[in-house]
């Protein structure tokens, strides 16, 4: 007896820890569903013609299309007509409020078939017939590759600038005593509040004084100047970062440059991929600065500026719209995955706890 009642509270708790697992994925399961929902409903919508999205009749989600038969050059629509045989297949040749008259796909020699009833309660005909040109359209009217090629070299280069020129600030802030050196980063992260709307009239005329408008520059070369964002990220991360680390690199002769390669940056991998992120994505979604800079240029438009006017282009047709949007963010979804991958790594790497 006594055996048995150690047993009972022993399979209690595992079927509560088996109830709690299935509990966590399911919520898991649901968060998931939640975030790919949208990409799925742009990627079947996508799939669609304007026809298949006006048609109030289609069966399912997934494009379906009706299916036809070609009667003497003419595409006739096919519906499931009930005849005194069983339901048959038929093509409908002329419809009626009370009769219409169909031919039969099997037999189109017999001619025409009159049929006594309202058309409108028969059932259509459905095949599967998803829209795989329109990714094609979408591309070629895109100029898809031109608009990648600009892209890249604004989000790039810009992430280069932002990431070594956010380190070297970041690493004097935190390592370094120096006068006034509180003062000077309450002041940099004092222009985190002022907007750019606040600074873009005289910032258009320098740039336009200096023939920069129409070229990458004023999108590229303001981030090799740091911003604050990622000064205060990077900071914050390299003041975690025990000082002994950098005593043990001077006494074997490292110069504080040397210290900032080979001690602090192999072990701020998770914050630096961070930053890179950050600033990657901000620089591929951006759409005011180079629709200001770049307005009059069509030839170095990157993909935010290239797809409003092809929104603009087909504003009532939504499935292009979305398959113009879909083909857009391929890329940063595959590196979102990608580099997250490489966070986790790089906190297992380093070893660093928070």
């Amino acid at each position: 007896m006594a055996t048995a009642n150690k047993t009972r509270p022993s399979m209690g708790v595992h079927r509560r820890d088996q109830l709690n697992k299935i509990l966590v994925t399911g919520f898991g399961l649901f968060i998931v569903l939640m975030f790919v929902a949208p990409l799925l409903y742009m990627f079947v919508t996508g799939l669609k013609s304007y026809d298949q999205m006006n048609d109030s009749e289609v069966p399912a989600i997934w494009p379906f299309s009706r299916t036809t038969f070609d009667y003497q050059g003419t595409p006739l629509d096919l519906y499931k007509l009930p005849t005194a045989n069983g339901t048959k297949e038929m093509a409908m040749l002329k419809p009626g409020r009370t009769e219409s008259v169909f031919i039969d796909p099997q037999n189109p020699v017999a001619g025409p078939i009159t049929w006594q009833g309202n058309w409108r309660l028969l059932a259509p005909i459905y095949h599967s017939d998803p829209q795989w040109k329109n990714f094609i359209q979408a591309w070629n009217e895109l100029n898809f590759p031109l608009l990648l090629r600009n892209t890249l070299i604004i989000a790039l280069t810009g992430t280069l600038g932002a990431v070594v020129s956010g380190i070297i600030v970041a690493y004097g802030f935190a390592r370094f005593n120096f006068r006034g050196r509180d003062f000077l980063f309450i002041v940099l992260i004092g222009t985190i509040v002022l907007p750019v709307q606040a600074t873009l009239i005289p910032t258009y005329i320098l740039y336009s004084k200096i023939h920069w408008t129409n070229t990458f520059l004023p999108l590229i070369v303001p981030n090799f100047f740091a911003n604050a964002y990622n000064v205060f990220l990077l900071r914050m991360y390299f003041m975690q970062l025990p000082r002994e680390l950098d005593e043990a690199a001077m006494i074997d002769g490292a110069s504080p440059i040397q210290i900032l390669l080979n001690v602090i940056l192999p072990q701020s991998i998770p914050a630096v991929t961070a930053v890179c992120l950050f600033h990657f994505f901000f620089a591929w979604n951006d759409f005011f600065s180079p629709l200001v800079y770049l307005a009059s240029n069509s030839k170095l438009w990157p993909i935010s500026v290239g797809l409003q006017y092809y929104n603009a282009m087909h504003g009532r047709l939504p499935n292009l719209i979305q398959t113009g949007a879909l083909i857009t963010i391929i890329l940063p979804v595959t590196i979102f995955f990608l580099a997250q991958r490489v966070f986790m790594q790089g906190i297992v790497f380093t070893g660093v706890e928070k």
